[in-house]
């Protein structure tokens, strides 16, 4: 199974690192201050500057003004934004790199089809404290049914032991994990990146050790 892979919530320099070298084709840095995973800019950059050019940096922001989005994506090098509040068309359509825009499947939110269709759709299970990175699954079977209209990325609760499941059912354009390859928020254990990537390339289920919930 060739799926493009994004490791999110990336803090370290030795994580990123083995992402590239597994297969990662994106790597996701938070600038959203309250998330646990926030990196600053500066560090972003140096870690981004490290890795081999075909893997792409992808920031994350949560309802910041447009122009902070895009000074930090001109700074850091990124090769789009992922907007995962409720920032509006009008929004995406000021971003100066690729949008990724990230919607909610279950507890309301807007409706996924009116989203700018020059976005690429995230879909993930959105907590109102936390914004993402919960390790909690989205209603595969809406996902699949978006897919089949434009491309998706799939997020949440995604981890080596489902990931195998999650392709063949939704079909989506990209995977998107961060959680369900920690030890601790911002802190990517190696094996269950390892088994991730294992896991995707055969197409099977893995056995993993139990994710941690994290602060």
């Amino acid at each position: 199974m060739t799926v493009p892979v994004k490791i999110c919530g990336i803090t370290r320099p030795q994580d990123a690192d083995l992402a590239a070298r597994l297969g990662a084709a994106w790597v996701g840095f938070i600038f959203w201050p309250r998330s646990p995973r926030f990196v600053e800019p500066e560090a972003a950059a140096a870690i981004l500057g490290g890795l081999p050019p075909h893997v792409s940096g992808v920031g994350v922001f949560v309802d910041q003004p447009v122009d902070e989005v895009n000074a930090i994506a001109d700074e850091v090098g990124l090769g789009a934004v992922q907007l995962h509040g409720r920032e509006s068309t009008a929004v995406c359509r000021r971003c100066r790199r690729r949008v990724i825009k990230a919607v909610r499947l279950s507890g309301g939110g807007e409706d996924p089809e009116s989203v700018w269709s020059g976005a690429t759709l995230l879909v993930d299970a959105f907590d109102p404290v936390r914004m993402g990175g919960t390790g909690r699954r989205v209603d595969w079977s809406r996902a699949a049914r978006m897919a089949r209209r434009r491309p998706l990325v799939l997020s949440g609760g995604l981890r080596a032991g489902n990931v195998a499941d999650a392709v063949r059912q939704v079909a989506p354009y990209g995977l998107d994990v961060s959680s369900g390859v920690e030890s601790e928020p911002g802190v990517k254990d190696p094996e269950r990146l390892r088994a991730f990537f294992a896991a995707l390339a055969a197409g099977e289920p893995a056995a993993t050790a139990p994710v941690g919930q994290g602060r």
